[in-house]
């Protein structure tokens, strides 16, 4: 068990390592800095290694962290008139129940069992009992600090705050030799990943249980709360009889694994099926321009269902919310004065709207999947010339797609402003049309920079930029950040415009210095 337990840690930190490296590399500044032969370096992997156990540290405490902040601890808080200590347990209780079949971390056929499995064929009893066992053991140690700390805060007993890891821990088992024994009967593997309907509508009537019964004033009290709980650890000890002593660890992780690589291979199936059907089938479709021009006429002629259908359907959303919001005003009057204050300091959170409604990324998936996947590999296409000619045509056009529905917002915004009381200066009106307008201008010309500059896809459509993806994950966050921001429509739409005219131009030179080198297909 030792050796399994040393060679599976090996295992993981190796390719985590070499996941580190690789996205060390894919950074454009770094990358120029990093010597040929990276993995060989003993320095970096050293690093590497460091950031590896850093992360396998943070892994056994973070997940609890915020799982019990925001989807218990915090959900509790906001049920006044209800016993904090009830309410915490209640929730706690629903919800254990339903990581219990969704997370059993035993039937999830994950890259590290198909390495050690498949690849390497080690035993797989061994293998899944130490992982397992490490699992669980993880889940104790990250559970049991904040298990307390949360509900002494909440009025939790020390008895009871020390049994919820326990709990959590024996549910878990108790679903897994329960699936166990099904698989002896039936020899049909279950992934934990592709719940069934039955499951899925058992997982929503459990959610609804954990925070709609408080909504109602309902909560199962705390002593029959504990009293499952207890039940709930003594039910799961003699399951571990049954994990330790199951003999199908091979046939059935070989079904899983099999099941899972054909899942993958029928999903970049279905996401190029789809990509196909995006494109309209009229031979009809012509365009009596020359060059690149006749190229991106025919393209968005073409995904008219993908890129201007969507479009036009936000763009009647906006409209028709504002001619809800007006009628509101007509039937409640007293709603205006709450509208026109919340419009006059909430234009920051409009950020994280026009974040959401962009269509950046769809327009530049649409455009690898479509047309560039292809032409990627002449390469007259790959010439300075050709791809900033290209850059500013397909610039052009995104902005013009992404404009509609940000000037009827805009300008809704403004009719509302106006009709809820208006504001003492007019200039007012003009800043939110313009700095709604700039933000759409904004997030086209982001996502087709980064594109451009970080050409996230290789031939096989597959995503193998890391830093594409971390500065996707930081757009979103400082986009939900600005929901929580208040300021001045003046001073925050001067800021606004201001910003995006910079970025716009500091994009664009970036482009034009860089893109012709870094707009490639991916190896």
């Amino acid at each position: 068990m030792n050796k399994t337990l040393r060679i599976s840690f090996s295992l993981k930190n190796t390719y985590r390592v070499n996941g580190i490296l690789y996205s060390l590399k894919q950074i454009p500044l770094v990358k120029k800095l990093l010597p040929q032969k990276l993995y060989g370096v003993r320095g970096l992997k050293i690093f590497a290694n460091i950031l590896s156990g850093l992360w396998e540290l943070v892994s056994v405490f973070l997940g609890k962290l915020l799982y019990l902040t925001l989807m218990v601890a915090g959900m509790a808080m906001l049920y006044d008139g209800l016993p904090r200590e009830a309410v915490f347990l209640h929730i706690l209780l629903f919800l254990s129940v339903i990581g219990a079949f969704m997370n059993t971390f035993l039937f999830n056929p994950t890259k590290d069992k198909y390495y050690a499995m498949i690849l390497l064929r080690m035993n797989a009893r061994d293998y899944t009992l130490v992982n397992y066992g490490y699992s669980l053991a993880k889940l104790i140690v990250g559970f049991l600090p904040f298990a307390i700390w949360f509900g002494f805060r909440c009025g939790v007993s020390l008895w009871t705050c020390l049994l919820i890891p326990f709990f959590v821990t024996g549910l878990k088992l108790l679903m897994a030799a329960w699936t166990l024994r099904d698989y002896e009967k039936t020899k049909r593997a279950t992934n934990e990943n592709k719940l069934g309907k039955f499951l899925w509508i058992t997982v929503f009537v459990l959610l609804a249980a954990a925070y709609g019964l408080p909504a109602a004033k309902i909560v199962i009290p705390a002593p029959a709360v504990q009293t499952v709980m207890a039940l709930g650890f003594l039910a799961g000890l003699p399951c571990i009889l049954k994990v330790l002593h199951f003999s199908h660890y091979s046939e059935m992780y070989r079904e899983l694994l099999a099941q899972s690589m054909n899942d993958m291979d029928q999903a970049k199936a279905v996401i190029q099926n789809q990509s196909k059907q995006s494109i309209s089938a009229d031979t009809g479709i012509t365009s009596r321009r020359r060059g690149f021009e006749y190229l991106n006429e025919l393209f968005i002629k073409r995904h008219q269902k993908v890129l201007w259908k969507s479009t036009k359907r936000q763009a009647a959303v906006c409209a028709i919310l504002t001619c809800g919001v007006l009628l509101a005003f007509y039937l409640a009057p007293e709603f205006k004065t709450h509208t026109n204050e919340l419009l006059m300091s909430f234009l920051p959170y409009f950020v994280f709207i026009m974040y959401a409604i962009n269509r950046g990324t769809g327009f530049t998936r649409v455009l690898f999947m479509n047309c560039d996947h292809s032409l990627l590999t002449y390469s007259f296409y790959k010439q300075p010339d050709m791809v900033l000619k290209l850059f500013r045509i397909r610039l052009r056009e995104i902005v013009k797609v992404n404009l509609l529905p940000a000037l009827v917002l805009g300008c809704g915004l403004a009719v509302i402003l106006w009709a809820s009381g208006g504001t003492d200066n007019p200039f007012d009106y003009l800043v939110v049309v313009v700095s709604i307008a700039c933000m759409s201008v904004f997030f086209s010309v982001h996502y087709l920079t980064i594109y451009y500059l970080l050409q996230p896809y290789n031939a096989g459509t597959e995503m193998k930029s890391g830093m594409y993806q971390i500065i996707l994950s930081v757009t979103y966050v400082v986009c939900f950040c600005m929901m929580q921001v208040r300021m001045d429509i003046m001073i925050f739409g001067v800021l606004c415009i201001a910003f995006c005219v910079i970025y716009s131009v500091i994009a664009c030179i970036l482009v034009y210095r860089f893109a012709p080198k870094t707009f490639r297909l991916r190896q």
